[in-house]
């Protein structure tokens, strides 16, 4: 589970994992608390495992709002880690998230029966081609700039959970936010983006 949470109860979309900005902001919710988890609990009564990682082993759960410190402090309770951090640092990791999920479950339907570990030991320059691609794209939506060695993080986590499944899931709030941005740079004239991604998308049948 590596949800993206947010702490309002709204139409039940806390706990959708993927990009939620424009939702929000056609809601006028633009500074709504959230969380991303990266916690996993494999069955009811079992610890949760944190998510950990070889280039985070301080754990990447990160919490933004006004309830940020407060939530940090109860997954610290449970013995999670829970970081608080400012907005701009709150998006560019949840940016991240978004990039790992697209990346891998994208590549991984690429190869039936894939797993997310396959994915990173197996088709490592598909995915990192692609990283490095949507990194780009999301960077210049956001004017944003990301710490360096993305790629390094991500493979970590997909180690830390290579025995998840992939398919390209909840495409609107995944990897249809990319598709978006090349079609907003297509209907403007502009080269595509993400041409890679598009590619994959159509050769998937996905659009």
């Amino acid at each position: 589970m590596i949800s993206r949470l947010f702490l309002m109860p709204l139409l039940g979309l806390d706990g959708t994992n993927g990009m939620l900005e424009p939702w929000f902001e056609s809601k006028n919710l633009g500074d709504a608390d959230q969380v991303l988890a990266y916690f996993a609990i494999s069955k009811l009564g079992e610890p949760p495992i944190d998510g950990k990682t070889d280039t985070n082993p301080e754990g990447l759960t990160a919490a933004y709002g006004k309830w940020a410190s407060a939530v940090a402090e109860r997954l610290h309770a449970g013995g999670l880690s829970c970081k608080v951090l400012n907005k701009e640092e709150f998006q560019k990791q949840m940016l991240e998230k978004l990039i790992w999920i697209s990346a891998f479950m994208l590549v991984g339907a690429r190869h039936p029966g894939a797993t997310v570990g396959a994915v990173e030991k197996e088709y490592r320059s598909e995915v990192s081609s692609l990283i490095t691609e949507l990194a780009s794209a999301a960077g210049a939506e956001k004017r944003l700039v990301f710490e360096e060695a993305m790629e390094e993080r991500l493979c970590a986590y997909s180690r830390s959970v290579a025995h998840f499944p992939t398919a390209v899931k909840e495409f609107k709030w995944r990897n249809g936010w990319f598709y978006s941005l090349s079609q907003k740079a297509i209907a403007e004239g502009k080269p595509d983006p993400c041409p890679l991604h598009t590619e994959w998308l159509k050769e998937l049948k996905i659009v």
